[in-house]
């Protein structure tokens, strides 16, 4: 019996979560039998079991439960005990009734499968239909139906199907917008003399609320984006796409107005949403020519750069949250590159993701895996550490994880 399963066929999904009262359910009833492999074969392979219990004790007995493939009731399969008068238990009639909806087409597909009948299916004095069949020993069995069971199967059934489109068509829809948010994320990469760069989202959900951009500004100028939007799913998506949208269709201020540019993108995604609804963002712009980085952080975390000479700097925040007031200013600050300098940009879901011991990814993990992958291309850096936060703890991704990695190199 492995490590997960319950002891003699009782079904987890029947536990109750409290437990104010002991727990009580009605375990089996005992059929006896002459020969388990015989019956076994008749209960499983000529009316449909299942098999819930098939277990060899020390002592070589041999216990056996099986169960109609709906429902519950569960038939303890039991040898004849020893000095036992074999004809009081064997060949006798159980008092057990199955019910079905269809009285007449289980009787016509068990008989074509050779289960004797004692008669026909009939309509008693008391309603409904039944009829009786015994098993390879002579046990007897009824076999009953009502037509409110008949109309209560049906309605269920149409109820389960209108909940299996439903949830057809939301799995439909969520990935139809799995497909739409990921045209969002950028689909070429403008080619930049002096700078080599990449970026990954691994979306915790189908669908989630990082964003991250490269966007061509002209004269070999490069705006380099990542955002993480409040909230998780379908509601964080549609703000990304609504925050995504702001920054493309305002990045034509970038390069002469930065400050007036983001100022719009607040006032956009400020109008366009709810008033909970914030982000964070940072946007820098790179100059191939000067290798200059000209960025404003809203909020987000630091940006972080690794010289060449292993001295690490931070771009701290410039400015406040995107999204959360009308009236809102940011400034813009400017860092040096050189040949050789790696600038990492990244979410929370990198530096808050969790082991399963509890245990935080942090920064300083992402600092040693920017120096342990530092002379890597930066897609193989990207993906490289990408996948080390997830190992973290695999199948249990709590966010999106989102990074940048761009490389100043000569031009």
């Amino acid at each position: 019996m492995g490590a997960h399963e319950l002891p003699f066929g009782i079904e987890r999904s029947l536990l109750r979560l409290d437990g104010n009262d002991p727990y009580l359910c009605l375990h089996f009833v005992i059929v006896f039998v002459r020969d388990q492999k015989r019956s076994l074969r008749f209960y499983v392979e000529t009316l449909g079991f299942r098999v819930l219990v098939d277990h060899t004790f020390e002592n070589g007995r041999r216990w056996i439960q099986v169960a109609p493939p709906d429902g519950n009731a569960n038939i303890g399969l039991a040898p004849i005990p020893d000095g036992a008068d074999i004809e009081s238990l064997i060949g006798q009639e159980t008092r057990i009734w199955f019910i079905t909806e269809d009285v007449h087409r289980k009787y016509e597909e068990w008989s074509a499968r050779g289960v004797q009948f004692r008669f026909a299916p009939q309509v008693p004095v008391w309603g409904g239909i039944h009829t009786r069949f015994e098993d390879p020993d002579g046990n007897c069995f009824g076999l009953a139906g009502f037509d409110e069971l008949t109309r209560g199967v049906e309605a269920k059934r149409q109820a389960l199907a209108r909940q299996y489109e439903a949830e057809r068509r939301a799995a439909q829809e969520i990935e139809i917008a799995r497909q739409v948010q990921a045209r969002l994320f950028p689909q070429v990469h403008p080619e930049v003399k002096t700078l080599e760069y990449a970026g990954v989202c691994l979306q915790a959900r189908q669908v989630g609320g990082d964003y991250f951009d490269f966007i061509d500004l002209g004269q070999q100028r490069l705006g380099l984006v990542i955002g993480d939007v409040s909230g998780k799913g379908i509601a964080a998506a549609l703000l990304m796409a609504n925050l995504q949208a702001n920054v493309r269709g305002q990045s034509a201020l970038a390069l002469t107005q930065p400050e007036r540019f983001l100022c719009s993108v607040n006032q956009l995604f400020y109008a366009n949403s709810a008033e909970s609804a914030y982000a964070s963002l940072f946007f820098a712009e790179y100059d191939s020519a000067s290798r200059r980085l000209r960025y404003a952080n809203c909020g987000h975390l630091s940006g972080l750069i690794l010289r060449s000479d292993d001295q690490l700097c931070r771009l701290n925040a410039t400015a406040t949250l995107v999204g959360l007031f009308p009236d809102w200013e940011c400034s813009f600050a400017e860092f040096p590159l050189a040949p050789g300098d790696l600038l990492a940009l990244y979410t929370d879901g990198i530096t808050e993701a969790v082991s399963d011991r509890g245990e935080e990814y942090g920064e300083e993990n992402l600092i040693e895996a920017l120096r342990r992958h530092r002379d890597q291309p930066c897609q193989a850096a990207v993906d490289s550490i990408a996948e080390e936060v997830c190992a973290l703890s695999p199948g249990n991704q709590q966010d999106d994880i989102t990074l940048i990695l761009a490389r100043c190199r000569c031009g």
